[in-house]
Protein backbone atom coordinates (compact mmCIF):
# COMPACT_ATOMS: atom_id res chain seq x y z
CA UNK A 1 0.00 0.00 0.00
CA UNK A 2 3.30 2.35 0.68
CA UNK A 3 4.35 2.50 -2.85
CA UNK A 4 1.19 2.43 -4.28
CA UNK A 5 0.20 5.16 -2.36
CA UNK A 6 -3.25 3.48 -1.93
CA UNK A 7 -5.18 4.37 1.68
CA UNK A 8 -7.37 3.51 3.98
CA UNK A 9 -7.60 4.58 7.24
CA UNK A 10 -9.91 2.91 9.84
CA UNK A 11 -10.00 5.05 13.11
CA UNK A 12 -11.85 5.97 15.94
CA UNK A 13 -14.14 9.30 16.12
CA UNK A 14 -12.05 10.67 18.64
CA UNK A 15 -11.71 14.58 18.82
CA UNK A 16 -8.35 14.56 17.87
CA UNK A 17 -8.78 12.16 14.91
CA UNK A 18 -11.58 14.02 13.23
CA UNK A 19 -10.29 17.69 14.13
CA UNK A 20 -10.51 20.14 11.24
CA UNK A 21 -6.76 19.92 11.11
CA UNK A 22 -6.66 16.50 10.49
CA UNK A 23 -9.46 15.91 8.30
CA UNK A 24 -8.22 18.83 6.10
CA UNK A 25 -4.57 16.84 6.34
CA UNK A 26 -6.47 13.71 5.02
CA UNK A 27 -8.28 15.33 2.13
CA UNK A 28 -5.22 17.12 0.68
CA UNK A 29 -3.04 13.96 0.94
CA UNK A 30 -6.02 11.80 -1.16
CA UNK A 31 -6.38 9.45 2.16
CA UNK A 32 -9.57 7.97 2.33
CA UNK A 33 -11.30 7.31 5.62
CA UNK A 34 -12.92 4.60 6.69
CA UNK A 35 -16.24 5.52 8.57
CA UNK A 36 -16.22 3.87 12.10
CA UNK A 37 -19.41 4.03 13.96
CA UNK A 38 -19.56 5.51 17.62
CA UNK A 39 -19.80 3.51 20.77
CA UNK A 40 -19.25 0.30 18.84
CA UNK A 41 -17.95 -2.31 21.04
CA UNK A 42 -17.58 -4.86 18.35
CA UNK A 43 -15.16 -2.73 16.29
CA UNK A 44 -12.57 -1.91 19.26
CA UNK A 45 -13.51 -4.11 22.51
CA UNK A 46 -10.07 -3.09 24.29
CA UNK A 47 -11.40 0.46 24.18
CA UNK A 48 -14.48 -0.55 26.55
CA UNK A 49 -12.69 -2.78 29.20
CA UNK A 50 -8.91 -3.06 28.70
CA UNK A 51 -8.16 0.51 28.00
CA UNK A 52 -10.22 1.89 30.79
CA UNK A 53 -8.68 -1.01 33.05
CA UNK A 54 -5.40 -0.27 32.21
CA UNK A 55 -5.77 3.95 32.66
CA UNK A 56 -7.16 3.33 35.76
CA UNK A 57 -4.25 1.45 37.23
CA UNK A 58 -1.95 3.33 36.07
CA UNK A 59 -3.99 7.07 37.27
CA UNK A 60 -1.84 9.46 39.59
CA UNK A 61 1.58 7.66 38.62
CA UNK A 62 4.63 9.68 37.97
CA UNK A 63 6.40 7.76 35.40
CA UNK A 64 9.94 8.88 34.29
CA UNK A 65 10.85 7.41 30.68
CA UNK A 66 9.29 5.53 28.05
CA UNK A 67 10.96 2.07 29.99
CA UNK A 68 8.98 2.55 32.71
CA UNK A 69 5.70 3.25 31.15
CA UNK A 70 6.65 -0.52 29.59
CA UNK A 71 7.38 -2.24 32.90
CA UNK A 72 3.80 -0.59 34.51
CA UNK A 73 1.92 -1.28 31.56
CA UNK A 74 3.13 -4.65 31.90
CA UNK A 75 2.24 -4.96 35.57
CA UNK A 76 -0.61 -4.04 34.95
CA UNK A 77 -1.31 -6.57 31.94
CA UNK A 78 -0.34 -9.29 34.45
CA UNK A 79 -2.74 -8.26 37.05
CA UNK A 80 -5.59 -8.44 34.29
CA UNK A 81 -4.46 -11.65 33.25
CA UNK A 82 -4.18 -13.16 36.85
CA UNK A 83 -7.67 -12.08 37.08
CA UNK A 84 -8.91 -14.04 34.16
CA UNK A 85 -6.99 -17.33 35.17
CA UNK A 86 -8.91 -16.51 38.51
CA UNK A 87 -12.35 -16.12 36.54
CA UNK A 88 -11.55 -19.24 34.43
CA UNK A 89 -10.42 -21.75 37.24
CA UNK A 90 -13.73 -20.90 39.28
Amino acid sequence: MWSSGVWFLHHDNAPAHTALSVQQFLAKNNMTVIPHPPYSPDLAPCDFFLFPRMKGQMKGKYLVDVSEVKKKILEVLNIIIEEFHKCFQQ
